[in-house]
C-alpha cells in the first residue's frame, strides 16, 4: 500500500477533511526544494463559515488553532459572523476596505437584478475579477492588511492559524498564493493550490448558482465571478513584477516584510520533506 492510501491527508491539496468546508485546505505538504516542505497542521485556508455543520465546527475547533484572521469586510462580518472558540483569536483583516462597494467583483447586484444578471457577459465578469485583484496588489488596504498578516505569521504562539474570506478563493486565494512563492514552493504547484478552489467549491455552490442560470444568467458569466481563473492570478504576480520587480521586493516595499523576515518565515514554514 502506498503512502498515499494509507494517510490521504498527508499529502499537499488533499480534501477538506469537512464535508460541509469543501473550500478548506491544509497549505502545508507542498514540496519547497532543497529537500523541504510546507509544515503540515499549522496554516489552513478556507471560506466562511456561513453554512458549516455543528459536527464540522466541532471538529475545527478541536485542531488547535490559535488565531482565526477574517480577511472579509465588515457587511460580510455582519452578514456572517465567524464561529467563537475558546483560547482562539480573532484578527479582522479588512483586505477590500479601500474599495467601493461598487468596486472591483460586486455580484450583489447580478443576483438581485434580474435585468443585470442577463446583461452579465462572461467577458464582463472576468474583468470585473481582473480588477478585484488588481485591488488586491495595490490597494493601500490590501497592503496594510497583508502586512499585518504576514506580521502575524512572523509573531510568537500565534499559530497554527486559519484564515478565509467570504468563498476563500481570491482574497484568500492571494494570501495563499504569496505565501506558497515566498516558501520557494514551484509556481505550477503554487497554481494548482489556487485552482482546486473550482473543483472543490463550485459543485457546492450549484444551489444557490442554480436560480440564477433560471433568470437568464450565463454560466460561464456566473464560473467566472465564483470560481478562480488562472488569469486572475497572473494578474496578480504580473503586477508585482512590474511594480516592484518580484516577489521579494513586493513583501519588502508594499509589505514592509523585508528580507531578514522573510528568511525567518522561510525557517518557521519549512520543515525536511
Amino acid at each position: 500500500m502506498t503512502e498515499r492510501a494509507a494517510d490521504p491527508d498527508s499529502v499537499p491539496g488533499a480534501p477538506s477533511p469537512f464535508p460541509s468546508l469543501p473550500n478548506w485546505r491544509d497549505l502545508g505538504y507542498w514540496p519547497a526544494g532543497d529537500g523541504k516542505m510546507v509544515k503540515p497542521k499549522t496554516v489552513y485556508r478556507t471560506a466562511e463559515f456561513e453554512h458549516t455543520s455543528a459536527a464540522d465546527l466541532k471538529a475545527v475547533g478541536e485542531l488547535g488553532l490559535i488565531t482565526l484572521v477574517d480577511l472579509r469586510t465588515a457587511g460580510e462580518r455582519a452578514a456572517c459572523p465567524d464561529p467563537v472558540y475558546p483560547d482562539v483569536g480573532p484578527l479582522w483583516l479588512d483586505i477590500l476596505k479601500d474599495v467601493p462597494a461598487t468596486g472591483g467583483a460586486n455580484p450583489t447586484k447580478y443576483v438581485s437584478d434580474p435585468a443585470a444578471i442577463k446583461a452579465l457577459t462572461p467577458e464582463l465578469a472576468q474583468q470585473m475579477m481582473i480588477d478585484t485583484y488588481r485591488q488586491l496588489i495595490e490597494s493601500d488596504s490590501a497592503q496594510k492588511y497583508y502586512s499585518e498578516f504576514y506580521q502575524l505569521m512572523l509573531a510568537d504562539d500565534l499559530t497554527p492559524t486559519a484564515f478565509h474570506c467570504t468563498t476563500g478563493k481570491d482574497r484568500t486565494g492571494w494570501a495563499a498564493a504569496s505565501f506558497l512563492s515566498l516558501l520557494g514552493v514551484a509556481k505550477n504547484d503554487v497554481y494548482t493550490d489556487y485552482l482546486l478552489t473550482n473543483e472543490r467549491l463550485l459543485p457546492a455552490l450549484e444551489p444557490l448558482t442554480t436560480p440564477l442560470i433560471k433568470l437568464g444568467a450565463h454560466q460561464d458569466a456566473i464560473n467566472a465571478m465564483i470560481g478562480v481563473q488562472k488569469v486572475y492570478l497572473d494578474t496578480a504576480f504580473g503586477l508585482v513584477e512590474s511594480g516592484w520587480g518580484g516577489l521579494s521586493n513586493y513583501f519588502d516595499k508594499a509589505l514592509g516584510i523585508d528580507a531578514a523576515a522573510q528568511q525567518e518565515l522561510r525557517a518557521r514554514y519549512l520543515v525536511a520533506g
